[in-house]
């Protein structure tokens, strides 16, 4: 029997996407680093594969390749397999850019910490990746030109792209903080400091207001919304009053983070007096810098916010906002939504 007949593929058959594929299940912990360069032909990438025994034939990679017609869509990369590798998998994942099989998610709206308890599950000591995501240490690194409108050498709340990343077994904190910064600066619109400057505004400045709208945003349509209302109050000098910058602040007591979470669900008056510059409150303009780590869509709708006169928004029992105008019409939609 030849090995197509084994393998059942024929020229309609499709390799799985990313959303639906799953590796197998490992059988060894120990894995095979190659490192694949751009140009590579199929029949040099099978080589290298086979002959790093990473996968279980270099002959049916080849073979598989041209079937699928994938020639010309092979990734380069520094690849991580476990010996034996399955050849159907691996035309999965250098077709993909899969470099490895374990993964990490960086979701919308968690904070540093968030991001570094995720982190600490594939076994990176969330503590080093809270010391080692400091800008000061990334500044240099190439492609990272955004990190020179920070005024400060502070953390880098707010600049960990949300995605999914592929964590190698040999990677450390700086490893995946590194991509999560590359990650940002290729999905940053490139008109972004055009954008803000026009808008008065810093980079960092539109990074801190996405990360509040990431907070207070739970219905997509109206980020544009939100944030034509913070940035209206900005420039009226009106405090933006988020509870999310307050949250962030309270956050910082480490007793409040084990009772309540990093989110202090429901905010007392006490609360909302408590003296920080994240107090927006209490301080008028932009907190001190971003509050969590704001995907594209929160970024784009600072860069692009409606054009409407809200200024006030009080949100409804299904999570949605009524926006108004004047106090008056606010104070009516607190009325109405929350019975206050």
């Amino acid at each position: 029997m030849s090995a197509l007949a084994v393998w059942q593929i024929d020229k309609g058959a499709t390799v799985p996407d990313a959303a639906t594929y799953s590796p197998p299940a490992p059988t060894s912990s120990r894995t095979v680093d190659v490192s694949l360069a751009a140009g590579m032909s199929p029949s040099e990438i099978a080589t290298r594969l086979g002959a790093s025994g990473a996968i279980d034939s270099a002959t049916q990679f080849r073979i598989l390749v041209a079937i699928l017609g994938y020639q010309g869509s092979l990734q380069a990369g520094d690849y991580e397999f476990r010996p034996g590798t399955p050849a159907l998998d691996a035309v999965y994942r250098v077709r993909n850019g899969v470099i490895s099989e374990r993964s990490l998610t960086v979701v919308e709206g968690r904070r540093l910490e968030e991001v570094a308890d995720t982190v600490a599950a594939q076994g990176i000591s969330s503590n080093d990746f809270i010391a080692t995501a400091r800008v000061a240490d990334f500044r240099q690194e190439t492609g990272l030109n955004f990190l020179a409108d920070l005024q400060s050498d502070g953390n880098l709340e707010g600049y960990l792209f949300p995605a999914t990343y592929p964590v190698r077994n040999n990677d450390k904190a700086r490893d995946l903080i590194l991509r999560m910064l590359q990650t940002f600066g290729e999905r940053l619109p490139a008109d972004a400091a055009q954008k803000a400057s026009a808008a008065g505004l810093s980079l960092n400045d539109v990074v801190t207001l996405a990360s509040v709208i990431e907070r207070e945003a739970q219905v997509a349509s109206e980020r544009p919304i939100m944030a034509q209302v913070f940035l209206s109050r900005l420039r009226q000098g009106i405090p933006l009053e988020a509870d999310h910058t307050v949250q962030y602040a309270i956050a910082s007591d480490a007793e409040s983070v084990q009772t309540y979470g990093y989110w202090k669900p429901d905010l007392t008056r006490e609360d909302l007096g408590i003296d920080s510059p994240y107090n927006t409150y209490l301080n008028r303009g932009l907190p001190p810098g971003p509050i969590c780590n704001p995907g594209l869509d929160s970024i784009k709708a600072v860069l692009e916010p409606a054009d409407t006169n809200f200024l006030y928004f009080v949100a409804k029992p299904d999570g949605s906002h009524a926006f108004a105008s004047t106090l008056e019409e606010h104070q009516r939609n607190i009325e109405k939504y929350q019975g206050q």
